[in-house]
């Protein structure tokens, strides 16, 4: 795979590296792991949600 970043966004992830003394490597793929964690998260909590408001149309539907 090849990411390709615009000159604004290396030199942000190049910072941050500096700054936490990891590798851009190590930055970038922290950054993915919890962007993906967080919208997994995030799809349970809105499921969960959606499950609770509708719960008197879901077990109609399911008595069809």
């Amino acid at each position: 795979m090849t990411l390709r970043l615009s000159p604004d966004e290396t030199e942000a992830l190049r910072e941050t590296a500096r700054r936490e003394r990891r590798s851009m490597q190590d930055v970038a793929r922290t950054a993915i792991a919890e962007y993906v964690q967080h919208r997994a998260e995030r799809r349970a909590r809105h499921l969960a949600e959606i499950v609770a408001e509708d719960a008197a149309l879901l077990d109609r539907l399911g008595s069809m």
